[in-house]
């Protein structure tokens, strides 16, 4: 094993936990929302956008399949490292390919790629975090992850827009501020993994589940590990409501996700609020952030204090009634930022407060031997709870207009809401003791 300073083992959270979070934030938002605003930008219609775009959830969906690798092989520090290598690189290649005449399509593989990447560098983060800290310092640094992948919307899913709108006034050719904008994030993204190369701590427990023997291995003990590793998550008691809850609870979010942005860059006329790159990008991914950022930690302080099982109803609650907000903006469409950011504001708060709470639940259930695979099949039934619904809501706002839409995402929180009355949750979980 390699030798390493005490120093750098025990190197504090507040030093790596809030970089490696946004670090693993910046790929998901540039794919599931960012590439968004670019396709809306770059003539794309809206059911395309949702369509393909929701496709690319699909790595997060999979990803369980390859998890048992991230446990078998290597250390989850390496797996770390490399994967932000690639995503890197394809950021790079992404505003290369909007340059060339078959953008839509090289785009889109380039996004598949960086997605890939991303999906691989969550199984390996979230067994990082759950190997690196304690279950007292996860649920208390809950909230600081959720801040800074909030924080990393502003710069991933915000600024860039900005930038672009800002960009396309001097060029006149929005492809190519686009393409300037993207290399911008990706020597960003670049600099954060410079830092993690030296920063990251190296844990004593943070190695191959079968040490030495994992490079020995043969095909068919690797397809043993494979399924002794499923087994043990589906032997878990009550998992297959667990699965239900994890693939339902997410219904309404999942198809206004995919919308919300088109439905505030789409002319009024169209039934959107008709904001510009810039409104969009301080309204959505600023003022929305900042709300959510402090709803996540107050979350996460809450969860800590008290122990998941007496936050939840509340917590339930707060991220699902808010969604209220998507229908007032719809049905009277209003003319002034401060009300278009004030119920943003509180829609946001409402989710981050609340999503703390999903968080934690399927951390609890991950909890074992195996929790990074097992967190990586949590994740991706929750990817996939959100890529088939978000995958036609393009398609399906345009029938019943952006006000029906809304109010069909509201009643799509009900399943949730009635599931959360039979969650088995133990009195002290997340709670300091």
């Amino acid at each position: 094993m390699t030798t390493t300073s005490p120093h750098l083992q025990q190197r504090g959270g507040l030093w790596w936990v809030p970089s490696l979070a946004f670090i693993g934030a910046m790929p998901y938002i540039v794919a599931q929302q960012l590439s968004t605003v670019l396709y809306k930008n770059l003539g794309i219609s809206n059911g395309e956008i949702t369509f393909y775009t929701s496709l690319l959830y699909l790595p997060w969906v999979i990803k369980p399949l390859w998890a048992p690798l991230i446990d078998i092989f290597k250390s989850k520090r390496f797996w770390v490292i490399c994967m932000q290598m690639l995503i890197g690189a394809g950021m790079m290649a992404l505003a290369l390919s909007l340059q060339t005449p078959y953008f839509f399509a090289l785009s889109l593989v380039v996004f598949w790629l960086i997605a890939f990447a991303s999906a691989t560098h969550d199984i390996a983060a979230d067994g990082f975090y759950m190997i690196a800290l304690n279950p007292h310092e996860q649920a208390a640094f809950v909230g600081v992850r959720s801040m800074f992948f909030r924080i990393a919307n502003i710069i991933g899913g915000g600024v860039p827009v900005i930038l672009v709108g800002m960009m396309n006034k001097k060029t006149a050719d929005m492809a190519q501020a686009w393409s300037y904008v993207l290399m911008l994030v990706a020597a960003f993204f670049i600099a954060l993994l410079s830092y993690h190369c030296f920063i990251l701590p190296k844990p004593s427990a943070d190695t191959s589940a079968l040490g030495e023997s994992a490079g020995k291995l043969t095909a068919k003990q690797v397809l043993i590990e494979f399924a002794a590793t499923f087994k043990a998550f589906f032997m878990k008691k009550q998992v297959w409501f667990s699965v239900a809850f994890i693939l339902l609870f997410r219904l309404g979010e999942a198809q206004a996700l995919k919308v919300v942005g088109l439905f505030m860059l789409d002319p009024r006329e169209a039934g959107g609020l008709g904001l510009s790159n810039q409104e969009y990008g301080i309204v959505y991914s600023v003022v929305g952030i900042i709300a959510l950022t402090l709803g996540g930690l107050l979350g996460g302080w809450l969860i800590a204090r008290h122990g998941l099982k007496k936050m939840l109803w509340i917590m339930v609650a707060a991220i699902h009634l808010p969604n209220f907000s998507f229908v007032f903006l719809a049905w009277l469409q209003p003319d002034s930022l401060w009300i278009i950011s004030a119920a943003l504001a509180v829609e946001q708060f409402g989710y981050g407060f609340g999503f703390t709470a999903f968080m934690m639940y399927m951390m609890m259930i991950s909890d074992g031997p195996q929790k990074t695979s097992h967190y990586a099949l949590c994740t991706g039934f929750m990817a996939a709870g959100m890529m088939f619904p978000g995958a036609f809501s393009g398609d399906l706002s345009r029938y019943l207009g952006y006000t029906n839409f809304f109010v069909w995402v509201c009643v799509c929180t009900v399943p949730g809401l009635v599931m959360t009355a039979f969650l088995k949750i133990d009195d002290a979980y997340g709670k300091k003791q």
